[in-house]
């Protein structure tokens, strides 16, 4: 079954940022539209030739082309942030264009939020995968610890727990596992511009603390490894640097430094027996 949006109310709007990828960004869309439930799917084209505009296009009025006037060369919180104001519907997911969503994953995230109105952000289990036949060994077991840890922060409640794991241990999630209430993100006022690395782990880490998270243990994202990952490249550690340090001023303008501390000391003390 395909699910689109023709008259009726979309149930997820799904932005896709995306430059130079465009058979990538065919798989995204298609993993997207096979979901049984009526979606709206915003593509946002960092490129300055428009090279995902003949994908996007193809799929007709199931995919909302957008065109980045000032292409960013590679600033994700600066795409995303053209495209979630568009977004219609009540739930928000931030699909990378190389990712895919598990058959049957959106059915379960809109179950899961009707019937939980204190969560705000819902992420689960990232498979990662490679069609290259690269050795993705690191991979897997990087996100097997990740779940390990998100079951393990739920047991401390929606934000804390999971604050911690965010701010002081390698993250729980990569943007596309989670899906966000629309409301949440307009009120974060969406991704902070001037962070350009790791943006996804200050975007959530802001989230959870301030709306509360639900971990869906279960596949939510195929996350694929190849020579073009993130995980595969060599991010500025200065620039990763950068942006923890703006995550934990923020937090103690918001909240206080005795709460980071706080947090930190957790995170110490829990990590000791992990």
């Amino acid at each position: 079954m395909i699910a689109s949006v023709g008259t009726m109310a979309a149930e997820i709007s799904v932005v896709i940022p995306t430059c130079r990828r465009p058979s990538l960004l065919r798989e995204a869309i298609e993993s997207v539209l096979a979901q049984q439930v009526l979606v709206e799917i915003i593509v946002v084209d960092d490129s300055p030739e428009l090279s995902a505009e003949p994908v996007a296009k193809s799929f007709g009025s199931m995919v909302q082309y957008v065109a980045n006037p000032n292409p960013t060369g590679g600033w994700p919180s600066r795409v995303r942030n053209l495209g979630w104001p568009r977004a219609t519907a009540p739930l928000i997911h931030f699909l990378d264009d190389d990712d895919r969503v598990p058959l049957g994953y959106y059915l379960k995230a809109i179950d899961t939020f009707a019937s939980q109105p204190d969560v705000g952000v819902l992420f689960g289990v990232v498979r990662p995968f490679s069609a290259e036949g690269e050795q993705i060994e690191h991979e897997l077991s990087f996100f097997e610890s990740s779940a390990r840890r998100a079951r393990a922060a739920s047991r401390l409640g929606r934000k804390l727990g999971f604050s911690m794991q965010m701010f002081f241990h390698p993250t729980l999630l990569v943007c596309s596992a989670a899906i966000v209430r629309k409301e949440l993100v307009a009120a974060l006022s969406g991704f902070d511009p001037s962070v350009k690395l790791v943006e996804d782990v200050e975007f959530y880490s802001r989230a959870i603390r301030r709306f509360g998270a639900k971990f869906l243990d279960r596949t939510a994202l195929h996350y694929r490894i190849g020579p073009t990952s993130l995980m595969r490249g060599k991010p500025s550690g200065d620039e990763v640097r950068r942006t923890y340090q703006l995550m934990y001023e923020k937090y103690r303008r918001d909240y206080s430094a005795r709460e980071l501390l706080m947090l930190k000391v957790l995170a110490r003390t829990l990590g000791k027996f992990a």
